[in-house]
């Protein structure tokens, strides 16, 4: 059986679903840069409590007390970059 004239689209010509218009999610009315500084924060706040609790970076979990440090610091990368508001981060 040959589909070379039929589109690809998983769709019968039947279908009235293949004539609608695409469906366009709802504008969402977050900033990124909020979302950047409430994510930044509380990369800060699991940095104070694996700070305020030993048992939990000791042992085999020693690396757990970088892995808030490097959400901080990509935190304020993506802060800075968006800061700054050139090319696509300017409409973020």
């Amino acid at each position: 059986m040959s589909h070379a004239s039929s589109p690809d689209n998983g769709r019968t010509p039947a279908d009235p679903a293949s004539d609608a218009a695409p469906i366009v999610p709802p504008a969402v009315p977050l900033r990124t840069i909020t979302l950047v500084r409430w994510g930044t924060l509380a990369w800060v706040l699991v940095l104070l409590v694996l700070a305020l609790v030993p048992a939990w970076r000791s042992g085999e979990r020693d690396w757990w007390f970088w892995v808030p440090v490097a959400g901080i610091a990509l935190g304020v990368v993506g802060y800075v970059y968006l800061r700054r508001g050139r090319g696509n981060a300017a409409t973020a």
